[in-house]
């Protein structure tokens, strides 16, 4: 890593300890920073807790004081991408006008490896996982991070200039960065989501349209065409502006030809010889495609993974088959968009199991979706208004349960030979269950009981 004397001795406030809060204050403190860490839910019997105050990090747990910040002039604060803005301690600092990042900004200030940053609505994770998996087949050593599971900044410690780090990039990371410039940058897509967090639309655009912001005429960016969103987010870019589209042929880009995915004119591959479910997919791929073409991967390695990559855990996830009924887990699909593009993936008589937490949002986005679903099992805060929709489109059963575990049940009790039971919530969990992993673990044991 670049050991950069920026941080040398200057007063840093993490908030947040969690897997990045740990990594960010542990960075800090070798970088000769001046570390205080403060999180809401922590004791001080943790172990993260023990381990900072052993390097002699102050660790202030239990709660959020307002007094921090007048006790101590902070010259920089690190935040836990989950804590929103509207947080008190939060509103103090901006009015102090202390600059307020994420982990992800420190990650790129030592890496030493170029980074594709991967953004978006929905399909970040599974695009993520076919750029890492196509530069390793092709033996161009890639590192994950990022909003995958593996911390930001813990990869680029390790990552050296034979490296590249694929790096999956949430709003809430990109709203922390300053100087963050991905070698290459990706937005998939843009959806209203989170609109809890950021609070309108707008601001969640500008949140996403980080990832573009510092890059330069050396820099990639790679972006839906078939997205208007995105192609107006990406319009003062100064990078190379490098398009894909599901729908049109492009001169320079990623597109679908005579049935097969295409790269600057060749052919790479036939869809039919693609293994990932979903015609959703097909723009995760393509973007994955323009992608590793950019760092010089060979249609051999292309094609390696796409005949063989069946997906990631809860992103329409094939679980398994019961007298014939195949079950899905797309817990991953924590929204309207999400839940539309698992539903356009089959054809099959389809039992949706969907439900969650209630962010005020309605779901008649969702009718034009619904041709084949012969039933609905619903749970969690917004059960009530997915039953409206349903009544709507006129889906004969609907029932409501309590939660994942009997909505498995409920539906294998009312399928027939040849459904889908399709798990693909179209909220966040965390009404019920603290992740959406939890709840997709939950329905995948719910299906293995049943066999």
């Amino acid at each position: 890593m670049k050991m950069i004397s920026e941080y040398l001795h200057k007063e840093v406030l993490v908030i947040g300890l969690a897997k990045s809060g740990l990594a960010a204050a542990k960075l800090l403190y070798d970088l000769g920073a001046k570390v205080t860490v403060n999180d809401l839910k922590a004791t001080e019997e943790d172990v993260a807790v023990q381990e900072l105050k052993g390097l002699g990090v102050e660790v202030i747990c239990g709660d959020h004081p307002l007094s921090l910040l007048s006790k101590k002039h902070f010259d920089l604060i690190v935040k836990n991408p989950g804590i929103p803005y509207k947080n008190p301690l939060i509103k103090i600092a901006i009015e102090k006008e202390i600059p307020i990042i994420t982990e992800v900004e420190l990650a790129y200030k030592i890496s030493e490896a170029d980074i594709i940053g991967i953004t978006g609505s929905n399909g970040k994770t599974t695009t993520t996982t076919l750029i890492y998996e196509m530069l390793k087949a092709d033996a161009k050593n890639p590192l994950i991070a990022g909003n995958i599971g593996t911390v930001a900044c813990d990869v680029a410690r390790q990552a050296t200039k034979e490296n590249v780090i694929v790096m999956e990039l949430s709003s809430f990371q990109l709203l922390g960065t300053i100087e963050f410039k991905p070698k290459i940058a990706i937005i998939l897509n843009i959806f209203d989501a989170h609109l809890d967090y950021h609070g309108t639309k707008e601001e969640y655009v500008l949140a996403k349209g980080k990832i573009y912001e510092n890059q330069t005429k050396s820099d990639y960016a790679v972006i839906n065409y078939d997205d208007q969103l995105v192609c107006q987010t990406s319009e003062k870019s100064q990078a190379n502006k490098i398009y894909f589209s599901t729908s049109k042929e492009l001169d320079g880009g990623a597109y679908i030809k005579d049935e097969f995915i295409c790269f600057k004119g060749e052919p790479i591959i036939n869809l039919k010889d693609i293994v990932l479910p979903g015609k959703h997919n097909h723009e995760n791929i393509l973007a994955a495609i323009t992608a590793v073409k950019l760092r010089d991967v060979s249609n051999a390695a292309i094609i390696k993974v796409l005949t063989s990559f069946t997906g990631v855990k809860h992103r329409l996830q094939y679980v398994g088959t019961i007298e014939n009924r195949r079950f899905y887990n797309d817990s991953k699909a924590t929204n309207i968009l999400a839940t539309s593009k698992a539903l356009q993936a089959f054809t099959e008589p389809t039992i949706l199991l969907a439900g969650g937490l209630d962010r005020g949002n309605e779901f008649d986005e969702l009718l034009p979706y619904l041709e084949h679903v012969k039933a609905m099992i619903l749970f969690g805060e917004t059960a009530v208004k997915l039953e409206r929709i349903a009544i709507d489109k006129g889906i004969e059963v609907i029932k409501r349960v309590d939660n994942v575990e009997q909505a498995v049940y409920t539906a294998f009790d009312i399928s027939e030979q040849g459904d889908v039971i399709l798990l693909s919530p179209a909220c966040a969990s965390w009404d019920q269950y603290k992740t959406f992993e939890e709840r997709g673990d939950i329905f995948i044991q719910a299906v293995h009981k049943l066999k």
